[in-house]
């Protein structure tokens, strides 16, 4: 199976190589960063810390398709919806990790996924997933007698906040009360605010460091504090359940896709 990695130069980018050059059955197709960037030409393993692989990184998107099975995307939001139209014009499975989109992109992701397996996550791991599924449980048993505030921190660097895991968690807390997210999420508290309206779902977001990812639920009560977290201490999570996405299209249906069905909880 060739895998071709968007952004491969990036901090996931080189993780995807790495863990793509490590794995049996699968070949790296090749890999693309933005026009102008300093490492086009190089060998993509090597300038993600591997041996040799044979193939050049280009800034020519359309070719990387042409020469794939299978392309991950942990890009950027601009780039989302050109990778999901190349995807469906080329016939090549797409795996999106990519957060912080907008509607118009998750548009063209959908009419993608009619022609070609699609599979989207704003978090890849296992641990990931199950926290969603237990969100979603306990959401639903404890209702809103408790108060839910979602807390999230990444690096430095992460361009979008509240992160996509945080907001899947909202909406998977939601789910579980039987409401939407968009009429209970409250994401900025600043000076006087009042007192907290029953039902909301709250956000906090912290930046720093090289935090690689740290979400936890709370659900606060009369008397009692029920929390749940994960802690991401490395990003081969990510990568790895990104390649097993990445296998699982093959031989699929056209279709939009969630990494719960990649790990077969739904």
């Amino acid at each position: 199976m060739r895998i071709g990695i968007v952004g491969c130069a990036g901090r996931m980018g080189r993780m995807l190589v790495q863990t793509v050059m490590d794995a049996d059955g699968v070949t790296l197709s090749g890999g693309t960063e933005m026009p102008g960037h300093p490492l086009l030409g190089e060998d993509v393993s090597v300038q993600a810390g591997g041996a040799p692989s044979g193939t050049q990184m280009g800034s020519d998107p359309d070719a990387l398709f042409a020469a794939s099975d299978v392309v991950i995307d942990f890009t950027v939001q601009a780039l989302a919806r050109l990778h999901a139209d190349l995807a469906a014009r080329h016939g090549v499975s797409l795996v999106i990790g990519t957060t912080g989109l907008q509607p118009s992109d998750n548009e063209g992701i959908a009419a993608a996924a009619k022609v070609v397996p699609v599979v989207q996550a704003a978090n890849m791991s296992v641990g990931v997933n199950l926290l969603l599924g237990l969100t979603r449980q306990v959401a639903a048993i404890l209702g809103d007698d408790y108060d839910i505030e979602i807390v999230e921190m990444h690096h430095r660097h992460k361009v979008d906040a509240p992160s996509g895991t945080a907001l899947a968690l909202g909406h998977a807390a939601a789910s579980g009360r039987g409401t939407a997210l968009d009429s209970v999420s409250q994401r900025v508290r600043d000076g006087q605010i009042g007192s907290r309206r029953r039902g909301d779902i709250g956000f906090a977001t912290l930046r720093g460091g090289d935090v690689v990812g740290e979400h936890t639920v709370i659900f606060a009560g009369e008397g009692e504090r029920i929390e749940i977290s994960h802690r991401a201490t490395s990003r081969t999570v990510f990568a790895r359940g990104a390649l097993r996405a990445a296998l699982w299209t093959k031989g699929r249906q056209p279709g939009l896709y969630s990494m719960r069905q990649v790990l077969g909880l739904d």
